[in-house]
C-alpha cells in the first residue's frame, strides 16, 4: 500500500489540519508469511519481541511458518498465547504490559481483541507495535484507539498505531466465513458513521473533514464492489477487503477521531456487548454485531428523515433514574462522567430547527436504501437480524434507547429525546 501517496493527497487540506499517521509499512500479498522477518528488518523493527496470539491465530500463522521466518531474520521471540481471545479487557492489557517490559516491540498475531490489548499496552509502554493479521474481520488494524472493557464498560482507549501491518492473503482467504462477513459488517457501518459526523458538524460545529471522510467512503466502496466474493476462498477479494479495513483505520488517525469509522451503530453494539459481558455471555464478533446494528440504525434514520418533516426541539432533560436503571452499578460512574455536562447542552434549539431540512437531506442522500443494504449484507454472508447475534426484543429496545449515553458525542439517536421520538417507532 502506497502510504506516502495517500499522505501527499491530503497535503494542504481545506479543513486546515495537517493529516499524518504513524504506520510506515502495510504489506498484503500471497505467501507474505515467509517474508515477514525480512519485511520487519527492512522497516527497522526491533529484534527483541513479545508475540501475542491465541491458539487459533497462532495455529494458522504457524502453519505458514511465521515464527521460523521471524527467527531466521534474527528476531528473538517471547510468546503469550491465549486459549481463545474473545474480548479485550483491561486485565489482559496489564498482562501484555508485564511481559513486554523487557522487550523492544510487540507483534500481535490475529485480529480484533488481540490487536486491541497490544495496541494499548504498547502505547502505555512506548514500544513498537506490529500486526500480523489472520482474518479481514474488523476495521481497527490501523487505528490509534482501542475499545477496552473496564468495570464492565466498553470505552475507547488511547493506543499505539502499528508501525507495520502484515497480511498473507493465503491466510486471510482461508479465514472462517463468519469472520470475513464480520469485516464486511464493520465496513458498512461507515455509512452511519459519516452521516453522524456530518450532522454533528452541521449542528454544533464539530470538526469535519470531507477528504478524510472520502478515504473511508472509498474503502467502503471497495468492499461493496466485492460483495459476492466475501464468502469465497478468494485471495484477491480477501486482500482487497483487508486493504479497505486498513484504510478505514488510517482515516481515524487522520481525523484524530473515530468519527470516520463509527456512529450510533457501534455504540449500540457496545451496549449489547457490555450487557452480555456483565452476565458472562459470549458477545459475538464485533463486526457481526455492528453489521446488525447498522441495518437497524440505517432503517431508523431513513424512517425519521422521511416521516418527520418538521421539528420543535426542546432542551434535553433526561430521566437519569431511568437511564441509570439500564446500566449496572459499576457502569454508572462512567455514564455520569460522560454526561456531565451533556453533549446536548451544545445544541442551540433554534439552529436545530433551522437545519433540520438539511439533516434530513444528509440522511436521505448519504444512507443507502435499507432493502439494498440488506441484500448486500445477505450476499456477503453477514448476520442481519438481532436474533442472529443473540439480542432479544428487550435488549434490542434497551440498546436503542440507552446506548447514546455511553458516549459524549452527537448522534442522531442522542437527539431523539429532544424531539420527543422513541427509536422503537422507527425500526420497521
Amino acid at each position: 500500500m502506497d502510504l506516502q501517496n495517500l499522505l501527499r493527497s491530503l497535503e494542504n487540506c481545506p479543513c486546515g489540519k495537517e493529516h499524518t499517521f504513524d504506520t510506515k509499512v502495510v504489506e498484503i500479498y500471497s505467501g507474505l508469511t515467509a517474508d515477514a522477518g525480512k519485511i520487519l528488518s527492512k522497516a527497522g523493527f526491533p529484534k527483541k519481541l513479545l508475540l501475542v496470539a491465541d491458539d487459533n491465530t497462532f495455529g494458522v500463522a504457524e502453519a505458514e511458518g511465521l515464527t521460523a521466518a521471524l527467527e531466521a531474520s534474527g528476531f528473538e521471540l517471547k510468546k503469550l498465547i491465549y486459549k481463545n481471545m474473545k474480548y479485550a479487557r483491561i486485565e489482559q492489557v496489564r498482562e501484555v504490559e508485564a511481559l513486554a517490559a523487557d522487550v523492544d516491540g510487540v507483534i500481535s498475531v490475529g485480529t480484533g481483541s488481540l490487536n486491541d490489548i497490544c495496541r494499548v499496552a504498547t502505547f502505555e509502554l512506548d514500544k513498537k507495535f506490529c500486526i500480523f493479521a489472520t482474518a479481514p474481520s474488523m476495521d481497527g488494524f490501523a487505528s490509534d484507539t482501542a475499545p477496552i472493557i473496564e468495570n464492565n464498560f466498553k470505552n475507547s482507549w488511547k493506543a499505539r498505531q502499528p508501525m507495520v501491518i502484515l497480511a498473507d492473503t493465503k491466510i486471510l482467504a482461508a479465514a472462517p466465513t463468519e469472520l470475513k462477513a464480520a469485516g464486511y459488517g464493520d465496513m458498512v457501518a461507515k455509512y452511519i458513521g459519516i452521516v453522524d459526523w456530518k450532522i454533528a458538524n452541521l449542528l454544533i460545529g464539530e470538526y469535519y473533514c470531507q477528504n478524510v471522510a472520502n478515504v473511508t467512503l472509498s474503502a467502503l466502496q471497495k468492499c461493496i464492489d466485492l460483495t459476492d466474493k466475501v464468502t469465497a476462498n478468494d485471495e484477491e477479494a480477501a486482500g482487497a477487503i483487508m486493504e479497505a479495513l486498513v484504510l478505514s483505520g488510517l482515516a481515524m488517525k487522520l481525523a484524530l477521531s473515530s468519527r470516520p469509522a463509527s456512529g450510533a451503530e457501534h455504540v449500540v453494539s457496545h451496549y449489547w456487548e457490555c450487557y452480555k459481558v456483565t452476565r458472562g455471555i459470549w458477545p459475538e464478533f464485533h463486526g457481526k454485531k455492528v453489521g446488525v446494528a447498522t441495518l437497524i440504525i440505517n432503517r431508523m434514520y431513513r424512517n425519521i428523515a422521511e416521516r418527520v418533516t418538521e421539528i420543535n426541539p426542546v432542551a434535553d432533560r433526561p430521566d437519569w433514574d431511568d437511564i441509570y436503571a439500564h446500566f449496572t452499578p459499576d457502569q454508572i460512574p462512567e455514564v455520569k462522567k460522560l454526561n456531565n455536562p451533556s453533549i446536548c447542552d451544545k445544541v442551540d434549539l433554534d439552529h436545530f430547527k433551522k437545519v433540520w431540512p438539511e439533516i434530513r437531506k444528509i440522511i436521505l442522500e448519504d444512507l443507502p436504501d435499507t432493502d439494498v443494504l440488506y441484500d448486500e449484507m445477505k450476499r456477503a454472508g453477514c448476520a442481519t437480524e438481532p436474533e442472529e447475534v443473540h439480542v432479544d426484543k428487550q435488549l434490542l429496545a434497551d440498546g436503542l434507547r440507552y446506548h447514546s449515553y455511553m458516549r459524549y458525542r452527537i448522534l442522531v439517536t442522542r437527539l431523539m429525546p429532544m424531539l420527543g421520538l422513541d427509536p422503537l417507532d422507527f425500526i420497521d
